[in-house]
């Protein structure tokens, strides 16, 4: 096997497959290894001046601060984020869907209003912080590890999970933060992932219970019940009141069946963390391929993380169906900026530690490797962090890069998915909705397989194309909408990681 892989014939540079030593002789390439090359990681094929800009995807993904000689390592060492014109033409990359006649299905549960959920759980929120302790005391005492009996009759029901977070109060009552998590929270109690859902609040917070369903229109009612700790008379007595209100709700909950629907229903929330080297080459684009399958089954794919389309997000507009749409993603890129600004921080200021360890170098080019998740179809629409997506095809959600917030705001939005790649190792899972883990590389498999659901380090190993890896992710996605348990929910992940994204001051 060559011991690299060239990703486009215009490249700068190739990624080792394994660890290269020096002296080690790349035929295809007519170089010869200088020094120790760790895998993932970037060789230089020609003469590279310095101030002269290095590709890899055809793209550029910085500029060499030395010069590079073929066969050298190329990293932080020699490489640094550079700005340049990114030029483009809205729309110029749409290309006409080819959907498909009969599309796939997926066993699902239909709810009465028609959605079609992937889990059953009874969800157990919080207006603020305060109220964390009684909220995960209630969905304690559900859990099927520590109290077997408590669901022993309703096997229809997923769980009881509580969601719980660190803001809610010490901000602006008219502010964008608040805004925010009131729509995230409201995005939650309407999830079709949740039979039924319990809002816990204190009673003096900023975010009052009836503010936040006044804001998003939500209605007390059978299905969605609200108390507060103070009103209820102390912790004890809140505890007991919600364990009483799931009690009450368990036995229509567990009232369910799943039944073929359409793959239509799958709305598919992307996400990578803890990227390398490989992730643009094996599990991104092999997600792609499945996302593209999702959209002509007539189904949603979601990309997020705006920071970490930075410097590629001209690919994603040249795929925008119209100029109000990539006006849009503009508007949303030049918000980061001035937020950027407002606390003094760079939208370069990445990758990770871990990202670099893994071969990734600039923010350019974690980005172009990040956004082929999101495959090649047409751009349809983009949404700001939590909102409601209605559009089928792939969407955009404006979203930090941080992985739990940005799922968080996906789920939010109305993801019944998640698909999740990763080259470092991320451990993550995402209640309600199941979250498939993507292994870049067939060595994060063997290490922690436990937490992997797929391996894509058969495109590195050659074993297998983009293309039909793209085919196992798309029906592993109906398998795990149709019940099949991943593995971060068999590890019980998914409560601690719901994470609303925390804007503005806390006063």
């Amino acid at each position: 096997m060559n011991p690299v892989i060239r990703i486009h014939p215009n490249d700068d540079v190739v990624i080792a497959r394994q660890q290269l030593l020096g002296g080690t002789h790349i035929t295809s390439e007519g170089i010869t290894v200088s020094g120790l090359v760790p895998p993932g990681h970037k060789i230089a094929v020609r003469a590279i001046a310095a101030d002269e800009p290095v590709r890899r995807y055809n793209q550029i993904i910085g500029t060499a601060t030395q010069a590079i000689a073929p066969g050298q390592h190329v990293h932080t060492h020699n490489l640094a984020f550079s700005s340049f014109d990114r030029g483009h033409t809205v729309g110029g990359d749409v290309r006409p869907v080819a959907y498909v006649d009969t599309p796939a299905t997926f066993d699902g549960i239909v709810r009465a209003d028609g959605r079609v959920a992937t889990r059953n759980y009874i969800g157990v929120l919080t207006s603020v912080n305060c109220s964390a302790t009684v909220a995960r005391a209630i969905a304690d005492h559900f859990r099927r590890d520590i109290h077997p009996e408590a669901l022993a009759a309703f096997p229809n029901v997923d769980g009881i999970v509580a969601l719980t977070h660190g803001a809610g109060c010490a901000t602006d009552s008219e502010g964008e933060g608040l805004h925010v998590l009131r729509r995230t929270l409201a995005g939650y109690a309407r999830h079709a992932n949740f039979a039924a859902v319990i809002v816990v609040g204190l009673g003096c917070e900023t975010n009052q219970i009836q503010g936040l369903l006044a804001q998003e229109g939500l209605r007390e009612g059978a299905k969605l019940v609200t108390f507060s700790i103070q009103d209820t008379g102390g912790t004890a007595k809140s505890v007991a009141r919600g364990i009483e209100a799931v009690q009450a709700l368990l036995s229509e909950a567990n009232a369910v069946q799943r039944q073929p629907v359409p793959a239509s229903h799958l709305v598919v929330g992307l996400q990578c963390g803890g990227s390398d080297g490989y992730s643009g080459i094996s599990a991104n684009p092999a997600l792609g391929a499945a996302v593209d399958l999702v959209v002509r089954h007539g189904g949603t794919a979601v990309l997020s993380e705006t920071p970490e389309i930075y410097g590629g997000e001209h690919l994603l507009l040249q795929r925008a169906v119209s100029q109000t749409v990539a006006d849009k993603l503009e508007a949303r890129l030049r918000w980061w900026t001035e937020y950027c600004t407002r606390h003094h921080a760079e939208m370069d200021n990445n990758p990770s530690a871990g990202n670099k360890a893994g071969g990734l170098t600039t923010i350019l080019e974690k980005s172009l490797g990040a956004i082929a998740k999101g495959g090649t179809t047409p751009l349809v629409d983009v949404y700001e962090y939590a909102q409601p997506i209605s559009a089928k095809g792939f969407v955009y959600m404006d979203t930090p890069g941080y992985d739990p917030v940005s799922a968080t705001g996906q789920v939010a939005g109305g993801a019944n998915l998640i698909c999740f790649t990763t080259g470092r190792g991320s451990a993550y899972g995402c209640a309600p909705s199941p979250s498939l883990k993507l292994a870049t590389n067939s060595a994060l498999w063997a290490k922690q397989e436990e937490d992997m659901d797929i391996n894509c380090g058969t495109v590195i190993d050659g074993s297998e194309s983009v293309e039909q890896l793209g085919e196992r992710i798309f029906r592993d996605m109906l398998a795990a909408a149709s019940g099949r348990k991943t593995k971060s929910e068999q590890h019980g992940y998914g409560q601690n990681e719901f994470v609303p994204w925390a804007l503005g001051a806390v006063m």
